[in-house]
């Protein structure tokens, strides 16, 4: 019985099951806030609805950003998306104050101009989610 336990262990890998829980769930509860109000839909005939609903999400975006930095879970993929989305408001903010010069609510470069900024969120969500799922290197459940 000895033989086999031994036996058991050697095959199995002695494992350091006591390694912290790596899912981050501060992330996960600002992922889910972040889609969920990603997910709420806004009118395309009123690009001013969603343009509140924008800027509501990006506090959201910060949150989760702040915890991505808290547990240095940075990398290509996020910044990338962070770049992307950082370019997307900006036109987004042109073409609002363009919008109310204009004073037409409807302008159609400010209706673009959101669709592409709710894509950038949706490929930031994306990239979050796997920084999330992933395990980090070196968490301690390798064999020793």
């Amino acid at each position: 019985m000895a033989a086999l336990t031994a036996l058991t262990a050697l095959a199995t890998g002695c494992r350091n099951d006591t390694a912290p829980a790596w899912e981050y769930p501060e992330l996960g509860t600002a992922l889910r806030s972040l889609s969920h109000d990603l997910g709420e839909d806004c009118a395309e005939t009123d690009p001013a609805r969603c343009v509140e609903g924008l800027d509501r999400i990006g506090v959201l975006a910060d949150r989760a950003f702040a915890e991505v930095l808290d547990h240095k879970l940075l990398d290509r993929g996020y910044v990338a998306a962070m770049n992307d989305l950082a370019g997307a408001r900006r036109l987004r903010l042109a073409a609002a104050h363009e919008a109310r010069v204009r004073r037409d609510p409807h302008y159609l470069p400010l209706r673009r101009a959101v669709h592409a900024e709710r894509l950038a969120y949706r490929r930031l969500l994306a990239e979050l989610e796997s920084l999330r799922t992933a395990p980090p290197p070196g968490d301690g459940t390798q064999p020793v």
